[in-house]
């Protein structure tokens, strides 16, 4: 398990707090947001004199990709970011996969200032819970199964990495091998019945997005995900394709956990670390 610095290390009181936080997202019950909202109360609760949230999306302060230092992870910025600020904190788990400056070089500049640095309240969850299935493939545990679907191009590698490593992997969406039906929509039918049957002997399952189009042709997403829920292994789901397509069949609270982050919960789950983590105990 990882030795995380947490807020819970910081003394607050009259201390100016930089976060940074997943502002990017939508709706009106939004985990992400809900994360975001906690840190701030808990943060002002334990005497910090001010917080300030930056991010991505502009919903407090401007983009911070608006300007191309940010994801050049470049250190004039990050000396620009902490001026007058006393502790940083990392609540972006969703993003902390990534190599920038406000998940990177910021911390690392503010730390080698004498300055607080650590993660979010929910950081340290996700760490927990993400660390049992890392645990086990450490471990060489068997039946271990890890469902990965969507259109982002960047999962071919996790669902390629977790195969070298001993993980079954169940492909769908736009993954290459994925077995679809004709219309390219979803999941063959003997597809599905193949990954209820893997789903049901595991141990462990992480899920890691739709196994097609689950608006227009929902069978493939719906059995498979609801097969996951149901079964009585260890787990996790992330993503937040993954997380509106559990919304929409009624499944999220069958999960042992539900990642704020698709690709940062694989690159965790795949490496061990991310670009935040170093980033912070370093």
């Amino acid at each position: 398990m990882i030795n995380l610095p947490g807020i819970g290390d910081a003394f607050l009181v009259k201390k100016r707090v930089l976060v940074r936080a997943d502002l990017e997202w939508s709706g009106k019950d939004s985990q992400r947001e809900r994360v975001t909202k906690e840190i701030v109360e808990y943060l002002k609760k334990n005497g910090a004199e001010e917080v300030k949230l930056i991010g991505h999306k502009g919903k407090f302060e401007p983009d911070l990709r608006a300007d191309p230092r940010e994801e050049a992870d470049d250190g004039s910025l990050a000396e620009e970011l902490a001026e007058g600020w006393d502790v940083y904190v990392n609540e972006a788990f969703a993003t902390s996969h990534r190599k920038h400056c406000s998940i990177d070089a910021l911390p690392r500049f503010m730390k080698s200032q004498g300055k607080e640095v650590g993660v979010g309240l929910r950081f340290e969850e996700e760490i927990t819970h993400l660390s049992f299935p890392s645990l086990n493939l450490r471990e060489g545990m068997q039946g271990r199964v890890i469902v990965i679907g969507g259109a982002k191009g960047d999962k071919e590698k996790y669902a390629d990495d977790f195969e070298k490593k001993g993980w079954t992997v169940l492909r769908g969406g736009l993954l290459p091998g994925a077995k679809l039906r004709p219309d390219g929509l979803d999941i063959s039918d003997e597809e599905i019945s193949n990954f209820k049957f893997l789903i049901s002997k595991a141990e462990v399952v992480v899920l890691a997005g739709p196994m097609g189009k689950y608006d227009e042709a929902p069978e493939g997403t719906r059995e498979v995900f609801t097969a996951v829920a149901n079964s009585k292994a260890y787990k996790i789901a992330g993503g937040g394709d993954t997380e509106a397509a559990l919304g929409k069949f009624g499944l999220l609270g069958k999960f042992d956990w539900i990642s704020v982050g698709g690709g940062a919960m694989l690159e965790f789950l795949a490496t061990g670390t991310l670009v935040g983590i170093e980033a912070v105990i370093s």
